[in-house]
């Protein structure tokens, strides 16, 4: 299981997270751990991949992503951290090992730098903020 964050800035872009250790960007967040609960980890990806100690909000999606070749099944959860103002952005520090760089970027600069199933899992979000709603998903697609 892993959880990611929504962040957003006053302009509606989405904050991407190019991790030092995989070849495309990311939401941050991460895997949960032992004895974690999804929310808590998404709190503590947010500390660790932003130097941020910021509370999320509600869940927007839950996404089955299934197993392939290269990894077993995985249940994806995207809670909402909301807007960042101008001092949040100017706190980030992240560390130097663990993420290359990070960014804001619209829908479609999202699109061509993350995968996917991750893009289609960005749309879901951004869309069930407006909504205030919530959504499940198989693999990114929406299911009912």
């Amino acid at each position: 299981m892993s959880s990611g964050v929504l962040l957003s800035d006053q302009h509606g872009r989405v904050l991407l997270i190019e991790p030092a250790y995989k070849p495309y960007w990311e939401i941050p967040g991460g895997a949960v751990e032992t004895n974690e609960s999804p929310y808590a980890a998404a709190q503590r990806e947010l500390r660790e991949d932003l130097g941020l100690a910021l509370r999320v909000g509600r869940l927007l999606v839950t996404d089955w992503v299934p197993p392939s070749v290269d990894a077993s099944e995985v249940l994806v959860q995207v809670y909402d951290g909301g807007v960042l103002t101008p001092d949040q952005t100017a706190r980030i520090r992240p560390p130097a090992n663990e993420v290359r760089s990070w960014g804001w970027c619209t829908e479609e600069e999202a699109t061509r730098r993350v995968s996917e199933v991750l893009s289609r899992r960005i749309q879901a979000a951004v869309w069930a903020r407006s909504e205030r709603a919530m959504v499940y998903l198989e693999n990114g697609y929406f299911v009912v």
